[in-house]
């Protein structure tokens, strides 16, 4: 499995505006190949009081993720309206990918 994360720094009094705009957009995820679930998480404030936020979409393996990247439905989806104003900056983007703690027999 592979978990691929957004960190957004969003002005906090823009965060109802944040919500609405994931809310309201059309991801493109359904049925791409290797996708299995989306998650838009919601933490604290960082010390410069933005509100905090994070995308989590969990992938079959990161080639899935990679093909998406580089798929139709990336561009559509990313093509949807701006966060330019809400958030502070770009997203932070960071991959992982799952560690098999099975035992072997």
């Amino acid at each position: 499995m592979f978990l691929a994360m957004n960190q957004f720094r969003v002005n906090p009094e823009r965060a109802a505006d944040f919500e609405r705009a994931w809310r309201e957009r059309d991801s493109y995820l359904d049925g791409v190949p290797g996708f299995l679930q989306f998650h838009l998480l919601k933490g604290g404030t960082d010390p410069d009081g933005a509100q905090l936020y994070s995308s989590h979409v969990m992938w079959t393996d990161e080639a899935a993720f990679r093909a998406w990247v580089g798929s139709d439905a990336f561009r559509k989806a990313h093509a949807q309206g701006s966060l330019k104003g809400i958030t502070s900056g770009p997203p932070q983007l960071s991959g992982w990918t799952s560690v098999d703690l099975s035992r072997e027999a």
